[in-house]
């Protein structure tokens, strides 16, 4: 199948599966010559290339700079080693209370429902994370459950991953319904990159099931420039508007990818126009790989302020960095 019938005729369950798979190919579709991790490099063994059609389609054919590109190419600089870099650099099996489970803040517990993604990001801080360790089987979620029943000020349950949302519709609903029936629990909120890797996800079937009315529920998409973005993921963030979910975005900065003024205020708008609400600019995670994408925290406040004289405040995301150990993430400008 090619990519043009993948993308306007496949389920999205097709598309999952047909990702792109190797630097070779990837280069191959994109006319490009480019050095990249050889096969079977450890850290391609570890964190394999994937990339979804309907984001290639979105790269620039011949455009080695191309910032959608970069964010999943595997560059020569992932093997550097960096001092201040680390595997595990949020320490989060630290805050592993049970399986699955991860409780950091206040009020607030993380569900890890799987390891799988339609797309690998070259700065996830999660791409050494042991989660055949921490991933429980059903019987064991069954014992995490109760964790959430028996802790009363866990008000919110984050779903995250990997991506929820390559689970199929049936353990999502699962996860949903199991929730439900605990009255303290009021938020659900589902952190993804589906609906823009593949918009295709956002099926009537899954509209449904996060319009139960039981629970407010809201979607925390992940864009870090606004080519990431078509007519496709309109359409697929308007399903979900219509089912009475709210979006939000949350980006991370990455150097030649989005950290210039213009960058960040062109995805900004182009969020908005989609009708998503900008939330979080990330920090990078100091993750062994990713050294190459670290914007310093002048830079990033100073990017900010110029968002400020520029863009209304709801379009202006909060620049923070997650610090093992800290009660919520911490605010960058006010360090600076």
């Amino acid at each position: 199948m090619n990519t043009v019938a993948l993308k306007q005729h496949a389920s999205w369950q097709e598309i999952l599966a047909s990702t792109i798979n190797s630097s070779e190919e990837l280069c191959r579709l994109l006319e490009l010559d480019l050095e990249a991790l050889p096969e079977g490099h450890p850290l391609l063994a570890g964190f394999p290339v994937r990339v979804p059609v309907p984001y290639l389609s979105r790269i620039e054919k011949g455009n080695p700079d191309d910032p959608l590109l970069l964010q999943v190419f595997p560059s020569i600089q992932e093997a550097r080693h960096v001092p201040g870099f680390s595997d595990l650099p949020l320490q989060e099996s630290q805050v592993n209370p049970a399986s699955g489970i991860l409780h950091k803040y206040h009020g607030r517990a993380l569900l890890l429902l799987t390891s799988a993604c339609a797309i690998h990001c070259r700065y996830c801080f999660r791409r050494h994370f042991p989660y055949a360790q921490t991933i429980p089987g059903r019987q064991a979620w069954m014992e995490s459950l109760d964790y959430l029943k028996e802790d009363t000020s866990i008000r919110e349950v984050v779903f995250s991953g990997g991506d929820p949302l390559t689970l199929p519709d049936r353990s999502l609903a699962w996860f949903l319904d199991a929730l439900a029936d605990i009255d303290h629990i009021q938020t659900v909120r589902i952190h993804t990159r589906l609906p823009i890797m593949i918009p295709q996800r956002v099926t009537r079937t899954l509209c449904e099931i996060l319009a139960k009315p039981s629970m407010r529920t809201m979607l925390v998409l992940h864009a870090n420039h606004a080519r990431e973005l078509d007519g496709d993921v309109d359409l697929a963030c308007q399903k979900l508007r219509n089912a009475g979910v709210t979006l939000l975005n949350q980006s991370v900065l990455l150097r030649g990818i989005n950290d210039s003024v213009t960058a960040l205020e062109s995805l900004s708008e182009r969020l908005f126009s989609a009708g998503v609400l900008p939330y979080y600019l990330h920090m990078l995670d100091r993750v062994n790989g990713a050294a190459h994408f670290d914007v310093d925290d002048n830079t990033a406040s100073t990017l900010v302020r110029s968002l400020q004289q520029r863009l209304p405040g709801y379009l202006v995301p909060k620049l923070v960095r997650e610090i093992p150990g800290q009660h919520s993430k911490i605010p960058v400008m006010d360090m600076t």
